[in-house]
């Protein structure tokens, strides 16, 4: 089990890691269930997706939290025009998606530190709006992501494949107006 988390870096995932990070995703996303369809089948497609680091890699930024020698979390950034953004269209705005903890290493803050990561990301860039989808059930995403300041958008909400429907979350930045 990796240690507590006191040595928590973000940083861009190396090459040599996108195999263990893949496994990674799959392992969060399968802990809570979200691999298992309504009708208890498992969703393969979904879960070869989600583990394909190096293809994520290649047209979005695939960051993972590091504690110590063990990777514990991982996200991936899409700034505007990377082709798996699914919400972020205008130039100001930006997303991140396949947020995934280890399941080992939950409620040490390694999420909030990815999402800090992405909202960083955003505001180096003079974005104003970072975006995010998630699946209605994945209530303690909803509240990390509430208490970071996002805001349910109904209007992103839609549903990919039947059976998935995805809430829109949104956090508006303040353009920089030189202060900083």
């Amino acid at each position: 089990m990796p240690p507590p988390a006191s040595d928590l870096v973000v940083r861009p995932v190396r090459a040599d890691e996108h195999d263990e990070v893949g496994r990674l995703t799959v392992a969060g996303y399968e802990a809570d269930g979200h691999l298992t369809r309504a009708d208890g089948t498992y969703d393969h497609e979904y879960a070869a997706w989600i583990g394909d680091v190096a293809g994520r890699a290649d047209d979005s930024e695939v960051l993972v939290a590091v504690d110590g020698k063990h990777l514990v979390g991982t996200v991936t950034w899409c700034p505007h025009g990377s082709a798996f953004a699914q919400l972020a269209r205008q130039p100001f705005q930006a997303e991140f998606r396949t947020l995934s903890v280890d399941p080992r290493a939950r409620g040490r803050g390694v999420g909030r530190a990815l999402v800090e990561a992405c909202v960083d990301r955003a505001r180096r860039a003079g974005l104003t709006e970072v975006l995010l989808c998630s699946l209605t059930e994945m209530t303690t995403a909803h509240r990390l992501y509430r208490s970071m300041g996002f805001a349910r958008r109904p209007e992103l909400d839609w549903t990919p494949v039947p059976g998935a429907h995805l809430w829109g979350f949104a956090l508006a930045l303040p353009p920089d107006d030189g202060s900083r």
